[in-house]
């Protein structure tokens, strides 16, 4: 594996990685230790953390959108530094707060930075990156959060480890001062050239992105696939230890498993996306690739020998990262084709917050499918993928057939 497809080249998308690392290292480990040090430290129940989660991602999936307008207006590097900080803030917060209220308001201010952050550094990456490079360049970026989130667990599990408070408050801490450092290192970037407005989108329009359908209709199809998130984080581990002979030890394994892949093939994967007809093709057969995994999947369950399980989970493993990495490599494109330049900020917070919106509902919505009815629930998520990814090509159409002529000019399809 050349080096070259793991470093993204120098300048801006560099630098974008940099800061990716720095604050996806901190995530991996508050992924890892958050709930515990919710429970033991501050001493809330499992109910009131659920509680206060499912509030402050659905709070964040709803300001997502003014908040990537506001990086519009004001410039995405500015907006992405502030929202970098505020998140950092967030986080210490949580070190001190020991009552419910005060850490309500801690989780909904984090989410909503985050969902901000998020927003504003898409925005920054298509300010700052020609429109033919931000599929590969949003490729490294996916690399270098995995591996980021691959280090950041290895030291959480330290303090898993350790399992006490002064290790719990040192792995949130660090999490607090690495989206610091990467408030810093997005300073470093230069700001992007203003856009003027996009043909036939008036400037004046605030939130042009709620009145576009096509947009919301891609986004929508987007979030579907993006329910793998919670298969694999919430719903893979429990099917393992209650359904399958599989030793314990293979959620590390298949965890593991997806982040190496991620890190060492997503640059190549999105090499094959070229615009959006190639991109629309690549979701499609995304959707084909999970529909097979979630079939691997739910054969895992049959046997009693515990060698053959896992056998078949990490071949399900297999097809499942190559369906997410294809998925990846379209959905990028097409999020950032479809958007007019000056308001990428506003349609990639709407865009993204299907991230959100899947991390809300997918939990709940996969274990009661799957856990329930087994077999049959493995299926009816396989023909969601299914059905989200063979919409995807009609839609992106659509949503390419509704944009003004002028901006097709601005932003062409490339195959």
């Amino acid at each position: 594996m050349r080096v070259s497809r793991i470093i993204p080249p120098p300048g801006p998308p560099r630098t974008l990685a940099l800061a990716q690392l720095t604050n996806s290292v901190g995530d991996g480990a508050y992924y890892v230790c958050s709930v515990l040090y919710f429970s033991r430290v501050i001493g809330l129940s499992p109910t009131r953390i659920g509680a206060a989660l499912t509030i402050g991602w659905a709070l964040g999936a709803v300001v997502g959108v003014p908040l990537g307008h506001l990086a519009d207006r004001r410039g995405p590097r500015g907006i992405a530094i502030l929202m970098s900080l505020a998140t950092g803030v967030a986080i210490a917060s949580l070190l001190f707060v020991r009552t419910y209220p005060a850490f309500l308001a801690a989780v909904c201010l984090y989410t909503c930075c985050q969902c901000g952050l998020a927003a504003a550094r898409q925005a920054l990456l298509a300010g700052l990156v020609e429109p033919a490079r931000r599929t590969e360049t949003r490729a490294y970026l996916q690399s270098t959060v995995n591996a980021g989130l691959a280090l950041g667990a290895a030291l959480g599990g330290i303090a898993l480890q350790l399992d006490n408070e002064a290790a719990y408050l040192s792995a949130l801490a660090m999490d607090a001062v690495t989206f610091l450092l990467a408030a810093w290192v997005l300073g470093r970037l230069p700001a992007p050239d203003k856009q003027l407005p996009s043909p036939g989108r008036p400037a004046g329009r605030a939130l042009t992105v709620l009145r576009d359908r096509p947009y919301a209709l891609v986004s929508l199809l987007n979030m579907v696939m993006l329910l793998y998130m919670p298969l694999l984080s919430v719903v893979l581990p429990l099917w393992i230890v209650q359904r399958t002979g599989a030793p314990g030890w293979t959620v590390s394994a298949l965890l593991v498993l997806n982040t190496l892949t991620v890190v060492l093939f997503q640059v190549r994967m999105a090499a094959r996306v070229t615009g959006l007809r190639s991109a629309a093709r690549a979701v499609r057969q995304a959707g084909v690739v999970l529909l097979l995994a979630c079939v691997c999947f739910a054969v895992s369950a049959a046997g009693t020998s515990a060698w053959l399980p896992v056998l078949v989970l990490l071949l399900a493993a297999c097809v499942q990262v190559f369906g997410e990495m294809l998925l990846g490599s379209g959905s990028w494109e097409i999020g950032f084709a479809l958007a007019p330049a000056d308001k990428q900020g506003q349609y990639q917070g709407f865009y993204g917050a299907g991230t959100a919106v899947a991390r809300l509902i997918g939990p709940l919505l996969l274990t009661t499918l799957i856990l329930s009815w087994g077999t049959g629930g493995w299926l009816v998520v396989g023909a969601l993928f299914l059905g989200a990814g063979l919409a995807m090509e009609p839609a992106v159409r659509w949503a390419q057939a509704r944009r003004p002529a002028e901006m097709r000019e601005s932003a062409p399809v490339r195959d």
